[in-house]
């Protein structure tokens, strides 16, 4: 595992996997349909965060579905988007009801993001395992609550078509493992290589210096298979922050991006953001996570210079 061959992301790289344009004749439809599932009455601001970093990332179509006490409030904050209100639980989390109401709408949307501000249960994880291993063979980006999904279903999810995108946080990282978080702090790269096979997904082991393993295609022997990213600062730890980044990938993978790509291209846009706000106000203390997404079409326009960071 400590051999795997990692290839920084740097302006060379960016150059070599560019993201796909639409054609300047292109609609809307062209441009990609996101789903974003996400959002509860004590977190609407999740759903907020990662439906409007689709819709920068290039995304031509936004769908959010959400709880129903969060639905008025997020359909009031993005005008853009289309807003279904799913059935919830008295303790605020989606009721199981709301699968077939997910179903439909996963049919029309060409990549969906699952998982930013849910509210965690039992009945919940069941019912997206069930959803998530029948899902047709679409980027889906697994975030947050949703992934506790693996909790009971995790054979029969990696066994699905679904082209997998999975962005937990360390401790995330470490529930899907079953190990301590304090030994993915310490093996990032190794134990997510073996999150990436095992769960036939690309994933992102996130911190200073983040990975990005494509388990399928380390299993056919593909190279280029694992990037690193140095871009960043800490200033991107705090709230709301995955939810961008969850937003940002799937709004690329909407765009015809594959996996893998998209998600690599994510994790840099998201870090890069972050050093151009803290550029900017002197400093990487105090930007908040919806400030990042005003950066993301300017980034995606052009290849940087050689301003990464040395370690």
């Amino acid at each position: 595992m400590s051999r795997a061959r990692v290839t920084p992301i740097s302006p060379a790289w960016l150059r070599r996997h560019p993201l796909p344009m639409p054609s300047h004749e292109g609609d809307k439809d062209a441009r990609g349909r996101i789903l974003v599932i996400a959002g509860a009455g004590e977190m609407p601001g999740a759903a907020l965060l990662s439906a409007v970093a689709a819709l920068r990332a290039g995304a031509g179509k936004l769908q959010v579905a959400t709880c129903a006490s969060a639905a008025p409030l997020v359909a009031a904050a993005v005008p853009e988007s289309r807003v279904v209100a799913l059935p919830e639980t008295r303790s605020g989390a989606l009721a199981t009801a709301a699968r077939s109401r997910i179903e439909a709408m996963s049919e029309h949307a060409d990549a969906i993001v699952v998982g930013p501000g849910l509210l965690e249960s039992d009945a919940m994880a069941r019912m997206l395992g069930g959803w998530l291993a029948t899902l047709p063979e679409i980027p889906v980006v697994i975030d947050a609550a949703a992934l506790c999904a693996f909790d009971r279903d995790a054979d029969a999810i990696a066994n699905g078509k679904a082209l997998r995108i999975l962005t937990p946080h360390a401790g995330e990282a470490a529930r899907l493992l079953g190990c301590e978080r304090v030994a993915v702090e310490a093996r990032p790269l190794e134990l997510g290589i073996d999150m990436a096979r095992r769960f036939r997904a690309v994933c992102v082991m996130k911190g200073s210096t983040s990975f990005v393993i494509d388990g399928p295609a380390l299993e056919a022997g593909t190279a280029g298979a694992i990037v690193s990213n140095r871009y960043g600062n800490v200033g991107l730890a705090t709230s709301g922050s995955g939810d961008t980044l969850s937003g940002i990938i799937g709004g690329l993978a909407a765009r015809g991006t594959d996996a893998f790509r998209a998600t690599a291209w994510g994790v840099y846009l998201h870090a890069a953001a972050g050093d151009a706000l803290a550029e900017r106000q002197g400093g990487p203390l105090g930007f908040l996570a919806r400030e990042l997404l005003d950066e993301i079409p300017r980034l995606m326009q052009a290849v940087p210079g050689s301003k990464r960071r040395e370690r």
